[in-house]
């Protein structure tokens, strides 16, 4: 007993002990983790605070703090701001002045900066860039007297508004892209003031790029400058700025989603109440500085959006609605008497005098904002993408390769901008007038050519120094060799049609003429033109009544007679055909019988090009077909129709060209046209009063070899070089 007695008493103290060490162990770990973790938090805290209040350059570059076994490492988070870059248009060197003083600026956050002049700058290549590099866009532009851009912003703004207002670019072309712009004006010119900064702004939100602050305007009138110099306007405007993109560097707010209303930005949480109080529709000198730092949208925007869309393009008979929502009701009578509809058949007084114009103030609006050079009441001019390409030595279009024309010695215009079809692949999505005969005031052929030149020099006279264009292209664009009349609408409407093609002859000016084939009578009465097309957009009468949804009622026979008057010509005549998936890629039998009755010369095969949403067609990219298929399309139908064989190709159209073999002579195919000959042809045609007659053999040339089908070239002409975009639009091909 005595021995259990000592060993329990050695070896309950020695237990006890070890417990109570065990246990100081552990509570000295717990006590240790607290700390760290207390410490930890609070670090951090103070870390954050200390950034916030001190604009920490690390902390704007995206650096945070993270624990790595105890120790504090620095870990790199996603970069909200890559760079700025600083665009101007500048006359007197005050916009270049700002620019560079704002670069300055910038610097001092470390952050990369670029200066660019808007002259040496192509936004048709780079601006799309823009919309992934994170980078900041500031436009600095100035507005002239008449409210028109600088020389050197001219270019750029052009194809900002085409761009805008053109439906094949789409609403989201620019998503992305974070903006600011300051306007440089004179309010004296109280009718054009600070318009082009105005008009950038809004051509930019149009395309989907997102405001990072509320535009401003400098003004040069001293007695109206709100911080009494233009100077002064523009530093003031630069302190807000360099602390909003202090913010945007922190990550403190993304980019508005342009989901505004009234100056309501949905996205900003807090910083949407400060902003709520404010009706954008007001001057913007009277907005706050809360409101002037954070993204808004226009009354006028917002209203457009309700409307359907900034791009959303509707037809003729809808116009109506989407300029009330835009606050001109004012106009409702004007497009009341400018419904092209089912007024159009109804009998009016047949006077002169009392006939109305083709496009009133309303729709010249319209067709101004998407490009167009409107002539008198029923004519137009505008440039082709293609005559941008050859003129920077990127290739032309498929004419060029099947035909021998130079893309940037042509001219795309139109007499008649009614048109008696409605087709769902229409580029112009219907914004033109429709109707079945001519009941419009008329404007003599004469004026009409000689504002057509006037008009397509002066586009063409924009891109002098602009950067890529050869100069040798430059000075041969000002003289137009070729006449495109496929602008849009039905040129053969135009009841002076063979006096305006005799008027293109005798300006040594080549004539492609393009009907829809619903007037078989005026394709007979036709003087002969260097090329005649007709479109033959399906092949039975249901499928030609879904595709080109015409207004006539007999449009079947109409339709059957064209092609019948078709092959009544002598000079050259070309069958267009448009391919829409799962429309119309299924009737080879019944085109290869339409081919018998109109014995065209060429047959051009052409995939239909999608240009965009339109609430006046459903056709969606998977009726676009592939070149491939277009291919097979084509191999098929040749084996129908024995007298021809494909011949060219331009693989960049999506395009295809068969011809007939009296073409191909001694085993080499004469596609090409000389031009010079057909020039002689038609006026000793014009001299003789029409009895000595000339055939399409007459004025034939040598196909070269880059332009044949199966061509390594595969219808790219080897003089030029093929200019591929780093981020792929979708296309927006011309004519």
């Amino acid at each position: 007993m005595d021995t259990w007695n000592f060993i329990s008493a050695c070896l309950v103290p020695l237990w006890l002990h070890r417990f109570y060490v065990y246990s100081a162990v552990a509570f000295g770990i717990s006590v240790w983790m607290v700390i760290q973790f207390t410490t930890s938090r609070t670090k951090r805290k103070i870390s954050e605070q200390g950034e916030k209040s001190t604009g920490n350059p690390t902390a704007a570059a995206g650096i945070g703090n993270k624990l790595v076994n105890g120790y504090a490492t620095l870990q790199a988070k996603e970069v909200s701001v890559a760079g700025v870059k600083i665009f101007y248009g500048s006359q007197t060197g005050t916009a270049k002045r700002f620019a560079k003083g704002l670069a300055e600026a910038v610097i001092s956050l470390n952050l990369p900066v670029e200066v660019i002049s808007m002259g040496d700058y192509d936004p048709d290549d780079r601006l799309l860039e823009e919309t992934t590099s994170k980078n900041v866009c500031v436009f600095l532009v100035a507005t002239y007297t008449d409210g028109q851009p600088t020389e050197s912003a001219a270019w750029f703004c052009k194809w900002l508004e085409e761009a805008a207002n053109d439906f094949r670019f789409g609403k989201s072309f620019l998503k992305g892209l974070r903006y600011a712009v300051f306007g440089l004006g004179n309010s004296v010119y109280v009718d054009h003031y600070n318009t082009v900064g105005r008009n950038t702004d809004r051509w930019l939100w149009m395309l989907g790029a997102s405001r990072i602050m509320t535009r401003a305007e400098g003004d040069c009138n001293v007695a109206q400058s709100k911080h009494g110099s233009i100077e002064a306007d523009f530093e003031a405007w630069k302190a807000k700025f360099l602390n909003r993109l202090q913010g945007l560097c922190r990550g403190e707010k993304q980019p508005c989603s342009g989901k505004c209303r009234k100056g309501k930005c949905k996205s900003s949480g807090k910083q949407n109440k400060e902003s709520s109080d404010h009706e954008h529709g007001t001057s913007e000198y009277e907005n706050t500085e809360a409101e002037e730092l954070f993204e808004t949208s226009s009354e006028e925007e917002a209203a457009a959006e309700e409307a359907g869309g900034t791009n959303s393009v509707v037809d003729v008979e809808d116009l109506g609605n989407i300029m009330s929502h835009m606050k001109k009701g004012k106009r409702e009578h004007e497009l009341k008497d400018g419904d092209f509809g089912t007024s159009l058949t109804q009998e009016n007084s047949g006077k002169e005098s009392e006939k109305r114009e083709m496009i009133t103030p309303a729709l010249r609006e319209a067709l101004t904002k998407q490009g167009y050079k409107l002539i008198g009441s029923h004519s137009g001019v505008k440039l082709c993408r293609w005559t941008k390409s050859m003129l920077r030595g990127r290739g032309g279009c498929y004419k060029h390769t099947f035909y021998g024309i130079e893309s940037h010695r042509c001219m795309e215009a139109t007499p008649s901008l009614a048109c008696a079809n409605k087709c769902v692949f229409c580029w112009r999505h219907h914004t033109n007038p429709v109707g079945t005969e001519w009941r419009w005031k008329m404007d003599q052929p004469e004026r009409i050519l000689q504002e057509a030149l006037e008009n397509h020099q002066s586009m063409i006279k924009q891109f002098k120094g602009v950067s890529g264009v050869k100069a040798d292209r430059f000075e041969e664009a000002m003289a137009a060799k070729h006449c495109a009349l496929s602008l849009v609408g039905e040129p053969i409407m135009y009841p002076e049609i063979n006096c305006f093609v005799k008027l293109l002859h005798q300006h040594s000016i080549s004539s492609f003429l393009v009907t829809n084939a619903q007037f078989p009578d005026e394709i007979r009465n036709l003087e002969p033109v260097t090329q005649l097309y007709v479109s033959v957009d399906a092949s039975t009468k249901e499928s030609l009544k879904r595709i080109d949804r015409p207004l006539f009622k007999d449009f079947w026979q109409r339709f059957l007679d064209s092609l019948k008057a078709l092959s009544e010509k002598q000079q050259r005549t070309v069958y267009r055909l448009t391919l829409v998936k799962a429309w119309n890629v299924d009737e080879l039998k019944a085109y290869a019988d339409l081919i018998a009755l109109g014995k065209p010369d060429f047959i051009e095969v052409k995939g239909v090009t999608y240009c965009g949403e339109s609430s006046a067609s459903n056709l969606t990219m998977a009726n676009v077909p592939w070149h491939e298929e277009v291919v097979h399309f084509v191999r098929e139908l040749t084996n129908l129709i024995p007298d021809y064989e494909i011949a060219c190709e331009h693989e960049h159209s999506n395009c295809i060209l068969i011809a007939h073999k009296k073409f191909k002579i001694n085993g080499e195919w004469f596609t090409w046209i000389d031009y010079d000959r057909f020039q002689e042809l038609v006026r000793e045609h014009e001299r003789s009063g029409g009895s000595t007659t000339f055939t399409a053999a007459d004025y034939a040339a040598r196909t070269p070899h880059w332009a044949l089908f199966g061509s390594r070239e595969r219808g790219f002409d080897p003089l030029d070089i093929r200019y591929q975009r780093k981020n792929k639009a979708r296309d927006i091909s011309g004519c």
